[in-house]
């Protein structure tokens, strides 16, 4: 019950004002900031792990900075989910998109790391072709039905979940469907190894250059930025990477952890650093949370 007045609650939300949403979403992120102390600590080490250098005030601030951030992402969803393209979109700025027309009808992985932005960059996607995806079962039932039909509300999406493995995928993408993959998390080392990330041995996963082996897809890295006030969003897409795959799964991985940290050093309060990036250690390493 709780579960179903939230999400009318929610509803109700996406009729206001998007400035009204942006000031909304960053007090939510501030009382996040407040009152949730595990998810504090973990966004906290991860900052420190990946800026050592940077002073604790510093690093304080640009740990309330993404709490506000990250508030924004969960309540502008609201948009995302019930309001109409003509308002979505006129939310969003694109740049690049030249390299997204590019590739348009041939195997493509639109490799989008984990930024607050990155469901709008999905819905604005998702209006402009039929792609396909990967998500996670939520343990409550209504809430994974409905985030389900909130990501496959326009066109035809194609999401699957973790457990189905690539084999749809790979015949997916053959099929000239573009990939709208999220590839950066702790996953275990089961489909990886410990590659760099901010100078951390990171466990990650390696499949973006074994399913660009495998469909001959080119890679187009899509970023989305939330934009300070009611601005609303840019979109950027990236140049189709070169000679990728090279056969070398790690030193590609090691490329797509390079160009992700490039993106999170432009905007570092915008990488969803809740997560707990650092969960998996190598061999006789203890835990960092």
């Amino acid at each position: 019950m709780l579960t179903r007045i939230g999400v009318f609650l929610f509803w109700l939300m996406h009729f206001l004002p998007f400035r009204i949403l942006v000031w909304i979403g960053n007090t939510f992120g501030l009382l996040l900031y407040l009152l949730a102390a595990e998810r504090r600590r973990v966004a906290a080490i991860n900052l420190h792990m990946c800026f050592p250098d940077m002073n604790d005030t510093r690093r304080a601030r640009l740990l309330r900075d993404h709490f506000k951030m990250f508030g924004r992402g969960v309540i502008e969803r609201t948009i995302l989910w019930w309001s109409s393209r003509a308002r979505i979109c006129s939310l969003i700025r694109v740049e690049g998109i030249e390299h997204f027309d590019a590739v348009k009808g041939k195997p493509v992985i639109l490799l989008t790391p984990h930024f607050v932005g990155m469901d709008v960059g999905g819905s604005w996607i998702s209006q402009q072709v039929d792609a396909i995806s990967v998500y996670s079962t939520q343990k409550n039932r209504y809430l994974s039905e409905m985030l389900f039909k909130k990501r496959i509300r326009f066109g035809n999406q194609r999401i699957y979940s973790r457990q189905q493995g690539l084999r749809p995928i790979v015949k997916a993408l053959r099929e000239g469907c573009p990939f709208f993959y999220l590839p950066d998390q702790d996953q275990a080392v089961k489909d990886g190894t410990f590659i760099s990330f901010f100078g951390v041995p990171t466990a990650t996963i390696t499949t973006v250059p074994r399913l660009a082996a495998m469909t001959g897809a080119v890679v187009v890295p899509c970023i989305t930025r939330l934009l300070p006030g009611s601005a609303g969003y840019l979109l950027t897409f990236y140049q189709a990477w070169e000679n990728y795959p090279t056969g070398d799964d790690i030193a590609d991985t090691r490329r797509m952890n390079e160009f992700i940290e490039q993106r999170v050093l432009e905007m570092p309060e915008q990488y969803f650093w809740l997560h707990k990036r650092f969960k998996t250690r190598p061999p006789g390493e203890k835990s960092l949370y």
